[in-house]
């Protein structure tokens, strides 16, 4: 897919279906901080991930349930909502996902609602900051929203969004999520030192995009950080293998290809069916969201919302957030999921994903719309 997106990229530029000075702003103005934040969390999740800051965290969650199966799914509910706020939907996708199915079989329960609640919250959950999504680091871009002004307006919706995604959930696998097992032991830790200062990094993106470091800036110095201690202490987990350049390439090449069709009159069709109430525009911005994939969705739709018109930019980022989750292309983060889904033994059918996103998604985009409402 990566490679079909940006020889696509390179067609509309070379073509001229995007203008040249609309591809450099694409690509450089609104993409590169985007990209360099993409490429800095992603490297400081993989070695944070092989310190074992991820495993510790939920074995602590499992140990904290006390054998409760109930318990511990609302504590992984935590881990994972936490997880997306802090370091993107995308890095819940890939690392957090293994760790929790992993964790499930080590216990004895079924994976499938845990696998479930984990994709879920890794887009429902995405509201918060600006660094949870980046869909949200365009729109702050665009409306030159501070981390914070945008934590306050997306607050509400964000609470509404996960407290329907756990019950909802709940609801679907209640049976599964009944009983007790047995507690886990402690999880050995290689390194300390290598543990401590990469949770250290993790923990301290919130504070620091909170007090108005650019995301990208505050995820380049953590993994920085990171990248430091690991080139003393263990210079085997660091390598060219760490750079998400597929990744990267499918973001670029999805900039590019999907602001020429917007040119070219996605816009204008998307602009026509919004109309000008918050919940029409969440609900449009999710299905077409699923359709094309939420970043595209959102490229495509931005410009038919007025600048100033906050309202209804969240009320988009609602529906390209929270609603891609009836079909499996709908975001990155859940194709992703899926890969470590498989590579687990863990099969969802489309089919089944879709019928269950059927179901909950317009309950999430109705809660979460509502307390925008509220919040506005």
């Amino acid at each position: 897919m990566w490679a079909f997106v940006g020889l696509g990229a390179v067609f509309v530029v070379v073509t001229g279906l995007l203008p040249g000075a609309d591809a450099w702003n694409v690509a450089v103005d609104r993409g590169l901080p985007v990209l360099g934040f993409l490429l800095a969390i992603t490297i400081l999740a993989e070695l944070a991930d092989r310190a074992g800051v991820f495993d510790v965290a939920a074995t602590a969650c499992a140990r904290a349930a006390r054998g409760s199966v109930l318990r511990l799914y609302l504590l992984v509910a935590v881990l994972t909502t936490v997880t997306t706020v802090v370091m993107s939907l995308d890095t819940t996708a890939v690392l957090l996902t293994p760790v929790v199915l992993a964790l499930a079989d080590r216990v004895g329960i079924r994976p499938m609602p845990f696998a479930m609640l984990v994709v879920w919250l890794a887009n429902t959950a995405s509201l918060l900051l600006p660094v949870s999504n980046l869909t949200n680091l365009l729109a702050v871009q665009r409306e030159y929203l501070s981390s914070l002004e945008f934590a306050r307006h997306m607050a509400l919706p964000e609470l509404a969004a996960v407290v329907v995604t756990v019950g909802y959930l709940w609801v679907l696998f209640r049976r599964d999520l009944s009983g007790r097992f047995d507690v886990p032991v402690d999880v050995e830790i290689s390194d300390r030192w290598t543990f401590r200062i990469c949770a250290i990094a993790c923990v301290s993106l919130v504070p620091a995009v909170v007090a108005g470091v650019a995301p990208w800036a505050a995820a380049t110095i953590a993994a920085a950080v990171a990248i430091a201690v690991f080139a003393v202490r263990d210079r085997a987990g660091l390598g060219w293998q760490l750079i998400p350049w597929r990744l990267a390439i499918f973001t670029v090449g999805l900039f590019l290809s999907v602001m020429a069709i917007a040119e070219h009159g996605l816009t204008d069709a998307l602009s026509a069916a919004l109309g000008s109430e918050p919940i029409t525009n969440a609900l449009v911005s999710g299905a077409a969201s699923n359709v094309v994939n939420n970043l595209p969705a959102y490229l495509a739709i931005e410009p038919a919302i007025p600048v100033g018109d906050t309202t209804r930019l969240f009320a988009v980022l609602l529906g390209t957030n929270a609603g891609p989750l009836i079909l499996l292309w709908g975001s990155l983060a859940t194709l992703l999921w899926r890969e470590r889904c498989k590579a687990r033994g863990v099969h969802i059918s489309a089919i089944r994903f879709a019928a269950i996103g059927l179901g909950g998604v317009p309950l999430v985009l109705l809660a979460s719309t509502a307390a925008l409402i509220l919040s506005s």
